[in-house]
């Protein structure tokens, strides 16, 4: 069996397969703090609840974005499950060439995710996932890394309006039912929602018109609030990250 860890700067999110097959997943916030023994304790404490055996995992392959966890999830991973993680670099030959400048610039996950809705869906395409940053990928036809943006994400704009105003509450992200909000609350999140569909419609609408006519695939936490409202966005992934782990351990495996 193997487990794959996504790293992210809010979410740290785990899964394990069997084959190709995605067995369970879970979401956890990431804690920068957290030592090498809480981390085994956590990940045995959920193996056991989903009635895992952790001896099965005989491969771990991880895309971290926060690099003072790697220590210590490298650690967690040699003294809880006996196996080497394999962290993601973009200057690894993962398949898919990298024309970004320079190639170690763009977060592993964003290559992950390409892997991914290339082996998946062809290209060209491009990912748009709603994480602490919203990112923006682009795919070639040929299976290649163009580059992308790289926006804030619709909970940082939230949490600014709240922390650098003096009478603006914190608000839930969700969509209401007019644009024209009759209270502060309704007002708020018509500009965080409707505000941000613009945003990512625009930058699709450019990007389609650099690219030519692409697959839009988007994956995050918020994808699913973001579709809803966004037509262009064609397929929503929320395991994209995770299947593209599973792509890549498995060609570094065959490459030994």
């Amino acid at each position: 069996m193997l487990l794959v860890i996504d790293i992210g700067n809010t979410n740290t999110v785990l899964g394990v397969y069997e084959g190709e097959a995605l067995v369970t997943h879970w979401r956890l916030a990431t804690q920068r703090d957290r030592t090498v023994d809480e981390y085994g304790v956590l990940c045995r404490t959920l193996f056991s609840l989903a009635g895992i055996d952790p001896g099965r995992i005989d491969g771990i392959a991880v895309a971290s974005v926060v690099p003072p966890l790697n220590g210590v999830v490298q650690a967690m991973a040699t003294q809880y499950f006996g196996v080497p993680a394999r962290f993601v670099e973009p200057t690894m030959d993962l398949g898919m060439p990298v024309r970004y400048n320079p190639p170690h610039d763009v977060g592993a996950d964003r290559i992950v995710n390409g892997i991914a809705a290339y082996a998946k869906y062809g290209g060209p395409a491009i990912v748009a996932d709603f994480g602490t940053a919203t990112t923006f990928d682009a795919i070639s036809g040929a299976g290649e890394y163009l580059g992308g943006v790289i926006a804030p994400g619709v909970m940082i704009s939230a949490e600014a309006l709240f922390l650098r105003t003096a009478k603006l509450p914190r608000v839930e992200v969700k969509p209401p039912d007019r644009v024209i909000g009759t209270t502060t609350v309704q007002s708020m999140q018509s500009g965080l929602y409707f505000g941000y569909l613009g945003l990512v419609d625009g930058i699709l609408r450019r990007m389609q018109s650099e690219l030519g006519a692409a697959t839009v695939i988007a994956t995050g936490g918020l994808a699913g609030l973001i579709q809803a409202g966004c037509p262009q966005i064609q397929h929503v992934e929320d395991t994209l990250t995770l299947d593209g782990l599973r792509i890549i351990y498995g060609r570094m495996k065959a490459k030994g």
